[in-house]
């Protein structure tokens, strides 16, 4: 049984759907144009995910597109293009599509200056997600393992070498337990949290739960990510505040009733 056409295909064609035909064409199907702007929205879909442009995909994307439309053609028929939530989620998809395409077009006129991500950076600099850490943890099967080796360091055993002894983690056990720097995004987030609530040379109190295991952590260094390595993420945040922005004026100048 065929999947039924996944929601990005129906959204990326809602809106072209209401265009007028373009002079070059994918193919006709039943006398009814397919024009090559579909095929390009799609084409541009498909490698913005990381597919590469080639002719396997481009036939897919033909492919696709002449089923997509023999299916169309017969929901029609069948007056399903007059039912009401059908209406209402084709209505939907269209705003949806045109809605992306603000926030894309406002952001290409306001695109990010250097003194907008240098106050970014400003503001971001005591925020966790601005700095890398070095910590070492300890990787065990159950709770009760984790606290006993809480209780062993306590008790005046070394971090590095309970880690050696009793870490699940083979990666990293035979260095004592240690992790390169890594920025908190790089961890899995009850670990990220735990982590950045510690200080330099602190140790968790109680075990953290991740997929993995059972984690015992200790911070031993924090250092600040050079702007040039935050500039990208920099960038996003202004972005997201000059269409917030954007988006709170269309709000302010609307009439709502």
């Amino acid at each position: 049984m065929q999947k039924p056409p996944a929601l990005s295909l129906i959204i990326a064609l809602a809106v072209l759907l209401a265009a007028p035909a373009a002079q070059a064409q994918v193919a006709k199907v039943n006398g009814v144009a397919i024009p090559q702007a579909r095929a390009d929205a799609l084409l541009r879909e498909a490698t913005s995910q990381g597919r590469p442009d080639s002719p396997d995909l481009r036939n897919a994307v033909k492919e696709r597109l002449i089923e997509s439309e023999v299916i169309s053609q017969e929901a029609v028929k069948l007056g399903l293009n007059k039912n009401a939530q059908v209406s209402a989620q084709l209505d939907l998809a269209r705003q949806q599509v045109l809605v992306g395409a603000y926030i894309n077009e406002t952001i290409r006129r306001n695109p990010a200056s250097e003194e907008a991500t240098r106050k970014a950076m400003a503001q971001l600099k005591d925020h966790p997600a601005a700095s890398e850490y070095k910590a070492r943890h300890i990787l065990v099967g159950s709770e009760n393992d984790a606290k006993a080796a809480i209780a062993q360091i306590k008790g005046g055993a070394d971090f590095a070498k309970v880690a050696t002894e009793k870490s699940r983690d083979e990666g990293t056990k035979a260095q004592g337990g240690e992790l390169n720097w890594t920025a908190a995004t790089g961890f899995v987030r009850p670990f990220a949290e735990a982590m950045v609530k510690l200080k330099k040379g602190e140790m968790t109190e109680v075990p953290v739960q991740t997929n993995f295991g059972w984690h015992v952590i200790r911070l031993d260094d924090i250092r600040p990510l050079s702007y040039e390595t935050l500039k990208p993420q920099l960038e996003q945040v202004v972005q997201r505040e000059t269409v917030q922005k954007a988006i709170a004026d269309l709000r302010a100048k609307a009439k709502v009733e």
